[in-house]
């Protein structure tokens, strides 16, 4: 069986392995007739372990922007999938008219099939388009970003997004390549990281493809704009789960829960008592099990944090 058949053939188990399932879905502290949302839905491995917490009353909303998720789709009265980015969870919830929702979970980062199907070109393992699109709609392709962006900016992507040393020296050659060669493939670029490269060559082309997916995507912009309002459509008692795969994300979540349960602007009462809104529930990051990354790799790196509003 060929590479793309096989693809083809996936089940959405192949998607890729839940991380951390059960401890997911147990920091969800669900009700049975809560409203709940899988703002990372792919291939609806969480959403199944949640929805069957449920009863007749209770609903789940799940959100992907990538069309291949939409087949894996659960068919339940109790259960509505939302094909769109995360980052539009309040305009969703507002036209589904949700004013709040008693628990929301969040996977980050790309799914394993991401990365195992060579046209997205995620992988440098595969010669395929620098694309890197999550939502194949978008315009933007790591190509694009390759083939327009100055020096200055690939090295503030390459710095910030990939946190790679040498940067302007990567940057640099980019632009010195593209003057004559377009840079179209993945396997274009690579003969520019093998020329260049510092270190372990695996982990400074999983840097380096990291800092153009995220760019690509507007992974931190989304991810920042996702955590203010989904706060903000949580229900008293209700809870956000957030899995972290990488520093740069698990360092956003955290700045952010850390500002919004009293690190930030504190709001008082008459008394001049500070009125907590927000209460992390986990002061220290969840990781998962030895056992669980010697079966899922993918499960290696991730971080689990949980906050509850309390207001």
């Amino acid at each position: 069986m060929g590479l793309t058949e096989r693809i083809c053939r996936m089940s959405e188990s192949d998607y890729h392995i839940p991380v951390m399932l059960d401890q997911c879905v147990d920091y969800l502290n669900i009700k049975s007739d809560g409203i709940y949302l899988d703002v990372t839905y792919g291939g609806g491995g969480h959403s199944k372990s949640i929805i069957e917490k449920l009863d007749s009353k209770g609903h789940l909303f799940g959100f992907d922007q990538d069309s291949r998720a939409l087949q894996n789709a659960i068919v339940d009265d109790r259960f509505t999938m939302i094909h769109g980015n995360f980052r539009f969870v309040k305009h969703f919830m507002n036209y589904y008219g949700v004013t709040h929702v008693d628990g929301i979970l969040a996977d980050l980062g790309v799914s394993s099939f991401h990365f195992d199907e060579p046209s997205r070109g995620f992988s440098y393992r595969f010669d395929a388009g620098l694309d890197m699109r999550m939502n194949k709609m978008s315009r933007l392709t790591a190509a694009e970003i390759l083939r327009t962006y100055q020096a200055e900016a690939l090295q503030d992507i390459f710095s910030q997004y990939g946190e790679i040393r040498n940067a302007r020296t990567l940057s640099e050659e980019i632009c010195s390549v593209r003057r004559h060669t377009p840079l179209r493939s993945t396997g274009d670029l690579v003969s520019i990281i093998d020329r260049i490269y510092r270190g372990s060559r695996k982990k400074y082309m999983a840097q380096v493809f990291q800092a153009l997916r995220i760019e690509v995507n507007d992974e931190i912009g989304v991810l920042e704009r996702f955590l203010k309002d989904s706060l903000e459509v949580l229900a008293p008692g209700g809870r956000m789960v957030v899995l972290a795969y990488h520093s740069i994300e698990d360092k956003v979540v955290k700045k952010y829960l850390k500002s919004t349960s009293g690190g930030g602007a504190e709001e008082r009462n008459t008394f001049g008592r500070v009125i907590e809104k927000y209460r992390i529930i986990t002061r220290r990051p969840i990781v998962p099990s030895s056992e669980e990354i010697k079966s899922n790799s993918r499960a290696a790196s991730a971080k689990l944090r949980v906050i509850e509003k309390i207001n």
